[in-house]
This record gives C-alpha cells, structure tokens and sequence, in this order.
C-alpha cells in the first residue's frame, strides 16, 4: 500500500510540474484589404449616407418646410391711398395697413428697442437663441402649457411670413429650421428691415410706419424715445398692451422696453426715466370720409374693374383724385340742409318708410375734374350713386340742348313762335297727344328767348319739330350724354332718362365756350414702384360753336334773372342754369354754372313718386343748389363769361321780337350772331324772325 501511495506522489508531482515558457514569435501578418473589402465599406458607407439623407428628406416633406426664395425679394401686402386734390388722404383700402420704409429712415432707437424687448442676442446668434429655447421650455414644462415660445426676432419674420402661427413644437422646429436658413441667407439689417415693416402691432397696424400713424398720427422718422419704447411692448400681446384698450399695461410694459434698453446701453438710465415721464399724445380718431363715400366708392369701383381688386388691397396703389375736401363738405351740408327743408315742407306727406333722396355733382368746367359728388342722403342705408348711376327724366332741364340745336341752326332769341293748343300723334294708333305748358295756359306769339327763359313747353316742342329730333340727339351725344333719346317729339319735354353726371357735364360745354371736357374723377394712379400706370388730362374737344355757347349761356342767365330760375340769384359770380321738373313732381332739377364751375342737383324718391304739392325744380333743388354754389365760388375767381368774337348785343323786346333803341331800360339786352343779325323792323323782314309751325 505504501508503495502504491508513493508511487500516486509522484505521479501527481509530474502532472503538476510546471511547463517551459516558449519563447514569443514574430506577430501575425494582417491580410491586406482587397477590393472585396474596399467595395463592402464603401457601400455600408453610402448605406449610411443614404439612410441619413432619406430620414433627413423625410423631415422635411413631413413638415412641409417652405422656402425662403420670397424673402430676398419681399414685397408684402401694403395699403393704398385715395388722395383728395391737395394731396390729403381720405381713404385707404388695404388687406394689411402696412407701409414699408427703408431701415434708413428710420430713427436708430427704434430698431435697437425692438432688439431689447424681443431678442437681445439678436446680433450674436445665427437665427436660432438656445438659451432662449431652454428657458421657455423649462417654463412651459413647469406651467403645464404654451405660453413661452422663445422665438427670436429671425423666428418670428420666418413665422409671419412663411409659416402660420398655431403654438405646436411641430411649428416651432419648422420655425427653427427657417431661421437658421434665413440668417445665413439675409444680414442682420436685412433680417430688422423684413421683421420691422412685417410685425403686427395692433389696432389693424401692420409694421411701424403703419403703427406710428395709427397710434400717433406721425410718421416714423418723427418718433419720440417715448412712442418707440411703447411701439416695441407690442408685439409680445398687441391688443393686451394696446393703449387705447389698456393704458396702464401699456406704460408697465413701456417701462420693461426702457429697462432693457438701458440695460443693454442702448440709453442712459436718466434717458429712460425721462421717456417714460414724457406725454404721449395720441392720434385723433381719424376724419370720417362718410361725407365722401360715394365718391369714394366710385373710385373703388372704377380700379377694381381695370386693376382687380387684389392690386387696390395689396399693390399700394396711390390714386390722386379731383375731390376737393372743402366743396365735398359743402355739397354734403347742402344737400342734407335742402332735404331736411323738404321733409318739413311735406311732413304730412312723407311716408316714415321712404325717404326723399338728392343727389349733387360738381364739375370744374375748364378741366372736367369732378370737385364734389353726393349720390344720397346717407351712403350707410343706401350705397346706389344718384349723382351716377340713377337715369331718370330730366323734365325742362334738358330744354337748353334744343335750344343750341335751334341757335345753331339759323334761329335767333328773336325768333316768333306761337305759343297755342297743339294736337300731335300719341304713341300708339289712333291716340292723340295734346301737351300743355305747365302754366296750363298759352301765351300766344313769343320770342325764343321768353321760350326758354320761361319754359314754354309748346314753344319747345315746335322748335324742335323745326330743327329735328335727329339733330338734337346727335348734339347730345356731342355734348357727353350716352343714355339712349327717345326719337319723338316728347325729347322736347326731357322724356329721356339720363344721369344726373351727364346732363351736368352737358352744360359744362356752355360754360366752357362749346368745348367738351371728358368728366374725370382720377387725376392719376401711381404704383408702389412710382410707375405712373395711368394720367388723365383733360383734352378740350370742340362739339359747339362758340357762339352758340354764349347765346345759351346769356339765356340762361335770365333764366336764373327773371325765369324760372329766379330761386338760384344771389351769387356774387355771374351764372346761368335752368330747372327742371317732371309729371307729378317727381323729379326735380337744378343745373347751373359760373364761368369755373358747373353744378347739378337732382331731387326724388327712389320709388318715383311724388316730391308733393308745387315742388318743383325752383322749388326743392335750386336753393340746394344755391347755398352749395355760394360756398363754392369763393374758391374760383369772380370773373364773368367770355364774349367771344361775332357776337353783337341788342336791346331786344322780349314779347314782341322787336329791335329797340336802347336808351330804354326797360329791354333786355340779346346776343346775337354778326352773321345772323335780326333787322330792325319785324314788319319790314317777318320771315327772318317768325317761325311758322303749324299742327
């Protein structure tokens, strides 16, 4: 046993015995890199490349990123501007009240407190603030909500301008994105000018030039440290800071903008205090253009048809008009005035639902440039333009246009025509129509000038079956009016129904020595560029002889002198004019001049029914048409018609046609034609001054 022990011992020694450390060989060598290896790496490389292009493509289909081309070029939204005719807004029509200004017109505090209020670190980080993000998330996280976003002024331009503003993080990583593309796209001063002139600050504000009108009636170079600090509290809360709505929000966040501004050393401490104690006197709530709103409307009307209305809303339009603020106001006080006269006048014959209406237009006659225009009592319960729109018989009114047709034709104020019962051929078979004067009696033989001076309405009616129907409707279409003439002799009686603007601009033709003058309303348009895109001068055209004109002209001022028209006398100016009145008083008219201006005025009921009992022409629109013109003619010279060369003036009978001496007051005297001079005795030449017309 002790032998087999023994012999375990040893064999347990050998198998425990330590080895022989062999000794280290040369290293392994690497295989080296074949193109199968080089071909497998590149291609995980590209794997990568393409992994991370797709997910990065796939970012931003899926968040639909805009791009930011639109910027380098911007061209926002901008309002434009009806001017009167010195130059006064008395409109603007936007989408956005905005007016873009340079960078350089503005004050430097202006963008600086900007900088201070919304993002101090606006000129060291590229588009995109971390620590402004980190802290209002941690804000957010902590109130639960939204309520910070931490945008920077590059944010919020590529937020207004290319994105929508719903608060998600989807926005805010879009907003992000852009930003960072914008920075390095636009400088900094690029960036302020887009953001400046893009930012909502209240009150329908957009930018700081619009803001600086709105809020204190001054343009932005003119702007006080006070008003920029206020302006730059905006656009965090525009109507919770607004100060119209909440002043003594407005000033606590006016302070902020100081302190930060003082903070960042954009101003002194001492500076601020000073500005925050500074008055801030506040725009006056802007002149309503109530009293021009239909002149208004019919310039709207005028561009949207030949510019569309996105270039009125958007393009910055200015459009230099012919209103004249001072004669619109006048119009507009004596239109109302003459109603309101009216309605008393009638009261107990005036419906509580209808209203008589009155329409006014003034045109300056050497121009054809409209200087007033009122289309209704009240443009907020009825937009249709009377003055434009409205067609409506003109009654005597139209009278004067047959009278130069007769002029023109050889007849002369001397001219016999007799004044008796007529019977003429009605409208349909068998009828007859017997017209009457509105006297209801005849006066027997009379001159032409007592013809028109006093509306005879059988003399009228037999002058026009001597001169024809044809040549008094080709004469009126000359003198501007387009509405279709009735082609019989009830012309005589103004039948056809026509434009207040196209009966006014017909006598403008007398006024203005026979020349037609196109009506204009529009002086010129100007873009947002400064390209003139239409002019509009006025281009006298002769239609009348001159000669003629004054005749007209010189009978027309006796109607206003001993006529018809006696309502219309009292101006310092000399003036012609004639009234018109149709069946029933349903329409009542007043159309005169001065050698500067010729005004028309028309009064009725939309309904075309009765003004009521003896309101006529003379009665309901002459003496609107006097206290307008009184207002008027201090605005032109006082100057009296000019008598142009062929023209003799005669004492003349008025009744009789006979020529007289002219030591006798008592006759009035005529204007004639040197090559159609009646002779002195009507026994010794009865056919040159009698006109026969029988049934």
């Amino acid at each position: 046993m002790k032998g087999e022990k023994k012999s375990m011992a040893r064999t347990a020694r050998k198998k425990t015995a330590p080895k022989s450390t062999p000794k280290p060989g040369p290293p392994p060598k690497k295989r080296p890199w074949t193109h199968v290896h080089l071909a497998i790496y590149l291609l995980f490389i590209s794997g990568l490349l393409t992994i991370f292009i797709s997910a990065t493509l796939f970012l931003f289909i899926s968040l639909d990123i805009p791009a930011i081309s639109s910027l380098e070029s911007y061209r926002p939204p901008v309002t434009s501007l009806i001017l009167d005719d010195q130059g006064n807004v008395v409109d603007r029509i936007f989408k956005q009240n905005r007016y873009v200004v340079p960078l350089s017109l503005m004050p430097d505090l202006l963008p600086n407190a900007f900088v201070a209020a919304e993002d101090a670190r606006f000129l060291q980080h590229r588009g995109i603030d971390a620590w402004s993000i980190l802290r209002a998330l941690i804000h957010n996280i902590r109130s639960g909500n939204r309520a910070q976003g931490g945008s920077t002024i590059t944010q919020q331009v590529a937020r207004s301008l290319l994105l929508t503003p719903e608060k998600t993080y989807t926005r805010k990583v879009k907003e992000a994105i852009l930003a960072y593309r914008i920075d390095h796209t636009l400088n900094k001063d690029e960036i302020l000018h887009i953001y400046l002139n893009q930012i909502y600050l209240g009150e329908g504000s957009y930018g700081v030039e619009a803001a600086a009108q709105t809020y204190f009636d001054k343009h932005v170079q003119d702007l006080t440290l006070a008003e920029i600090s206020l302006l730059a509290g905006l656009p965090q809360a525009p109507s919770r800071y607004s100060p119209f709505k909440h002043y003594k929000l407005a000033k606590k966040r006016q302070a902020y903008v100081l302190n930060r501004m003082a903070e960042d050393g954009y101003i002194s401490a001492t500076a601020a205090r000073k500005a925050y104690k500074h008055a801030l006197f506040w725009a006056p709530v802007s002149d309503s253009p109530m009293n021009s709103r239909y002149f208004i409307q019919q310039v709207r009307n005028y561009v949207n048809r030949k510019y569309k209305d996105k270039r009125l809303t958007t393009d910055g339009l200015t459009i230099h008009t012919t209103i004249n603020r001072s004669l619109q106001n006048a119009a507009t006080s004596s239109v109302r005035k003459g109603i309101a006269q009216l309605v008393i006048r009638q009261k107990s014959g005036t419906s509580q639902y209808m209203s008589p209406q009155a329409a006014l237009i003034a045109i300056e006659t050497g121009t054809g440039r409209i200087r007033a225009m009122v289309g209704g009592i009240n443009f907020s319960s009825s937009q249709f333009n009377r003055a434009v729109q409205a067609r409506r018989q003109p009654g005597s009114a139209f009278k004067p246009i047959i009278y130069a047709a007769a002029l023109a034709k050889g007849l002369t104020p001397a001219t016999i025509i007799e004044d008796e019962p007529l019977q003429l051929q009605g409208s349909g078979p068998g009828e007859i129509w017997e017209p009457r004067n509105f006297s209801g009696t005849f006066h027997g033989p009379t001159t032409l000038r007592n013809g028109l001076v006093y509306s005879r309405n059988i003399v009228t009616i037999k002058i026009l079956q001597e001169v024809g129907v044809h040549e008094v409707i080709k004469l009126a279409g000359n003198l501007g009016i387009r509405s279709p003439m009735t082609k019989n002799l009830s012309l005589a009686l103004g039948s056809s129904e026509l434009s207040l603007l196209e009966l006014t601009s017909a006598y403008s033709v007398f006024a203005n020595g026979g020349d037609y003058v196109k009506p204009v309303f529009i002086k010129r348009i100007v873009d947002r560029d400064g390209n003139i895109l239409e002019q509009n001068r006025p281009v006298p055209k002769p239609v009348l002889d001159e000669r003629t004109a004054f005749q007209i002209t010189h009978l027309m001022k006796q109607v206003i002198k001993e006529g018809t028209g006696k309502k219309a006398r009292g101006l310092a100016t000399p003036s012609a004019g004639k009234t018109g009145t149709t069946d029933q008083n349903m329409d009542a008219w007043f159309i005169g001049y001065t050698p500067s201006i010729a005004t028309g005025v028309w009064v009725g009921y939309d309904q075309k029914i009765t003004l009521g009992t003896r309101e006529t022409g003379s009665r309901a629109a002459a003496p609107i048409w006097l206290d307008f013109m009184k207002k008027a003619e201090k605005h032109f010279p006082e100057e009296d018609f000019k008598i142009p060369e062929g023209i003799t003036f005669i004492p003349m009978n008025s009744e009789t046609g006979e020529i007289e001496n002219g030591e006798n007051d008592e006759f009035p005297w005529q204007a004639f034609r040197n090559d159609n001079l009646p002779s002195e005795s009507e026994e010794a030449s009865d056919n040159d001054v009698q006109l026969g017309i029988t049934n």
